[in-house]
């Protein structure tokens, strides 16, 4: 792990969304909420994630977007790109694609469906991290996988294989930033994977958030997370809940749906997303145009979409 500077994976890393247009991905959107989230300080980039609906993407689409978002990022941001599934095989080909992209890191799923045992993970990781010399970020997403990485299971991964760095931590629990850091050592790079849980999870030793809000809010988020790293930790606070209804209505419906109607109603991105996602609710979608309507108006937020 000392070959790696662990220091890239600290601040707010945005879960890029993947914009199309009439079923094709819609490059000039995608390019221009790149530079976006680069003008505002973001620190990290993650294409080809969930946010990015990676499970809908041809190898070849995927691939693009990657290799955009590194030749855009050089120099100014780390890339982390999207690359699981729920094929060892397949999961291993998509880290060799991905680093021929260009890819600075990975962030590697669970396999989704198959609900593997602890043991079937060790196996899973262990291909996945021989595979490639890229540093590894681990995504434990139960609610979306059905299965969560046990903490005892990231101490192994990280002990057998160097490049295993980091870990996303979407489960909504906390207590798990305690028991990994415990068990991992305080070196093991943990991002919460819930916007909402950024501030507990920087408390308990975390140190970024892979974020969905940051692709509409870059500015607060990068505002926020700087501010607890610099300890001003009531100016951290206060930006939390200037964003926290923002923050809740990115859920209103699953993820991707309402950060893509968010885009659009700012003006940045269409709200399509591919099937078997749908376009949202009206009832929601109303709610959402209110809530976006309100953070337009609300002191120096979304300045920049005026």
């Amino acid at each position: 792990m000392d070959s790696y500077d662990l220091d890239r994976f600290r601040g707010v890393f945005t879960a890029l969304v993947t914009p199309f247009k009439s079923g094709a991905i819609d490059h000039a959107s995608f390019d221009a909420l790149v530079e976006r989230q680069l003008a505002a300080g973001i620190a990290g980039l993650v294409p080809v994630g969930t946010t990015g609906e990676a499970a809908s993407l041809s190898d070849a689409e995927a691939d693009d977007l990657i290799r955009r978002t590194a030749r855009s990022a050089a120099g100014r941001a780390f890339v982390v790109a999207g690359a699981g599934s729920n094929s060892s095989a397949s999961t291993v080909d998509k880290v060799r694609r991905a680093e021929a992209a260009g890819a600075d890191a990975l962030l590697v799923v669970t396999p989704y469906y198959n609900k593997p045992t602890q043991a079937g993970l060790l196996r899973h990781y262990a291909m996945v991290a021989e595979a490639t010399a890229l540093p590894i970020m681990l995504y434990s997403v139960p609610g979306r996988c059905g299965i969560e990485i046990a903490a005892e299971t990231c101490a192994i991964l990280r002990e057998r294989h160097g490049n295993i760095v980091a870990i996303k931590e979407a489960g909504g629990s906390v207590d798990r930033v305690t028991r990994i850091r415990r068990l991992c050592g305080t070196d093991f790079v943990i991002h919460s994977g819930d916007d909402a849980l950024t501030i507990p999870f920087l408390s308990t030793g975390a140190v970024g958030v892979t974020s969905v809000v940051s692709n509409i809010a870059p500015v607060e988020m990068v505002a926020m997370v700087r501010a607890w790293h610099d300890g001003d930790w009531r100016g951290a606070l206060a930006l939390h809940d200037q964003i926290a209804e923002l923050t809740d209505s990115m859920f209103l419906e699953a993820n991707p749906g309402p950060v893509k109607a968010a885009l659009a109603f700012a003006g940045l991105a269409g709200s399509e997303v591919r099937a078997p996602m749908a376009e949202m609710d009206p009832g929601n979608l109303q709610r959402l145009a209110e809530i976006i309507d309100r953070f337009r108006q609300n002191g120096n937020l979304f300045q920049e979409m005026r």
